[in-house]
């Protein structure tokens, strides 16, 4: 998920982070359902988060699955605290969503201008319901299982997603997926000004 705001955390790790590049809205890989991952598959996870929370913010995002990166694994990371100005109990909402599934959704739907890193330049104003309850593991593989709301919820709700393959831009309404769709086609040609790396499926040069 793409945030306004371009502030980061003071980041202090003992490996040098890598950047991703990041998949673009038509690659097949965001429109496969992840699968679950188990703790001996990948020794090295925690480096593999925090590449993901380095990526992320690097292009100023709030979240990042790993589907954005080409792994159809079922992991996300999500920073909700640029949010904190609004919700001081956003502060130092930082987590990573390892095979999580979402166990309920309640609440009124409320609508949000989101954006999407796979999809830069594109925002639209996207109904999701208020609360969510998840079942996860953490980078220590231990499980959890918490409610969320607003923001924090919102936040998991989009990441969740790529997980399962969707996009925002599902959730439009069909005229206004019409008025989009050249846009669309254009990010996946690499036709659109992005400050960070990523990879278009359909273009014809490399970018």
């Amino acid at each position: 998920m793409q945030n306004g705001n371009k502030c980061r955390p003071a980041l202090i790790k003992d490996f040098e982070l890598m950047k991703y590049p990041i998949l673009a809205y038509g690659d097949p890989v965001l429109r496969k359902k992840a699968t679950a991952i188990a703790p001996d598959e990948y020794p090295h996870l925690k480096e593999l988060i925090e590449n993901m929370f380095e990526t992320m913010y690097a292009a100023h995002g709030v979240g990042l699955a790993a589907p954005q990166i080409g792994l159809s694994m079922r992991l996300f990371v999500v920073d909700a605290s640029p949010f904190a100005d609004d919700d001081k109990s956003l502060e130092g909402f930082k987590k990573a969503f390892v095979n999580a599934t979402v166990l309920e959704e309640t609440g009124e739907e409320w609508p949000f201008n989101e954006g999407c890193l796979s999809i830069p330049d594109i925002r639209e104003d996207i109904y999701r319901q208020k609360n969510v309850r998840v079942s996860y593991y953490d980078e220590n593989w231990k499980h959890h299982e918490e409610a969320f709301s607003g923001m924090a919820a919102r936040i998991i709700q989009h990441e969740y997603d790529h997980i399962e393959g969707k996009l925002f831009t599902d959730k439009l309404s069909p005229l206004r997926r019409r008025l989009i769709e050249k846009k669309l086609n254009d990010i996946s040609k690499g036709i659109v000004d992005v400050e960070y790396k990523m990879k278009f499926p359909a273009a014809t040069t490399g970018n």
